[in-house]
């Protein structure tokens, strides 16, 4: 794993110039061949192979996670912030914990490196920013400088290669929507019930066992009700890079989390941090205004990140 004495920022004239396709984008050319292209470059933004052993086995400590989850989802819902910048920001940060030591005994490094990866995923994502300062809501227990928040945004890039126009489950849910529903466009409201089950897959850790594509196939079989073996073969049928076990694997997971969601609040037995879905991602909405949301990736950002300070820099 990477040294955090090790770090050198990178260059600050450095773009993010990758090309990735949205799901919610208008282009009549999302065809299989192009699924399958992204099905075989989203394995470059997965984190490490054993980062989810760790996890498991206690080698990396999944408080560190929960307790990034929470201010992500605070700070991503009081700026209204779309889904696929909530997938980036927990993309970005599961890649640089699968990778990178945190120093030890330093409890504010995991909500520095929080507050860093919704500041790009925002950049990257959203049409209004907040400033990097402003973004740190819900009186968090360590408030940082703007400078301080851009040093480890460096860090994050450099670690991560630069590479951040990362593959989410939502850039397949409009296909396999599609696919299902012999290649009639989806709802707004079930797009919206896709969306909310996606963004509740990542609370845990269960669900990093599978690829982005697995999750949005599996996701899409889910809300449409198409769980069936002949229905779930319609649905990978032109997707060659998507294997159906892995697909039937992780919706058993989505049904048995989904029930256990039900009978918990139904006895009103507390929730397991380590997965449990949300009740609320059952529910039928159809709030136009999440679907917007979620669709504004048909306007991705091409932008620079914050200008950086072009001294070098440690984390320390």
């Amino acid at each position: 794993m990477a040294d955090y004495k090790s770090f050198e920022c990178a260059a600050p004239e450095l773009l993010c110039n990758e090309e990735t396709k949205s799901a919610f984008d208008d282009d009549d050319d999302f065809s299989d061949p192009s699924i399958d292209l992204m099905i075989e470059k989203e394995q470059e933004y997965l984190p490490k192979n054993d980062y989810l052993r760790k996890l498991r086995s206690g080698e990396l400590d999944m408080s560190l996670r929960k307790d990034a989850f929470e201010w992500i989802s605070k700070a991503h819902a009081e700026y209204n912030f779309g889904a696929i910048c909530f997938c980036l920001a927990m993309n970005y940060l599961d890649r640089f914990l699968s990778v990178y030591d945190l120093p030890r005994g330093k409890t504010w490094a995991i909500q520095l490196v929080a507050v860093a990866c919704l500041s790009i995923a925002a950049k990257m994502e959203e049409i209004e920013v907040p400033s990097t300062v402003d973004l740190q809501v819900g009186k968090p227990k360590f408030v940082f400088e703007g400078r301080t928040i851009r040093r480890m945004e460096l860090l994050i890039l450099s670690i991560l290669k630069w590479k951040m126009l990362a593959y989410t489950p939502c850039n397949f849910i409009d296909y396999f929507l599609k696919k299902i529903n012999d290649d009639k466009l989806p709802s707004g409201p079930l797009i919206t019930r896709s969306i909310e089950l996606v963004m509740n897959t990542i609370k845990g850790i269960d669900f990093l066992e599978f690829r982005p594509s697995e999750i949005a196939a599996a996701v899409a079989m889910y809300v449409s009700g198409e769980i069936q073996a002949m229905n779930i073969d319609k649905a990978l049928s032109g997707s060659t890079g998507v294997v159906k076990e892995r697909v039937v694997k992780c919706l058993e997971l989505i049904q048995d989390l989904t029930t256990t969601s039900v009978t918990s609040a139904a006895s009103n037995v507390p929730q397991s941090p380590n997965g449990v879905l949300e009740v609320a991602c059952l529910s039928y909405k159809s709030d136009e205004n999440t679907v917007g949301s979620c669709s504004n990736s048909s306007h991705t950002k091409r932008r620079k990140l914050d200008q950086a300070n072009s001294e070098s820099g440690e984390f320390k």
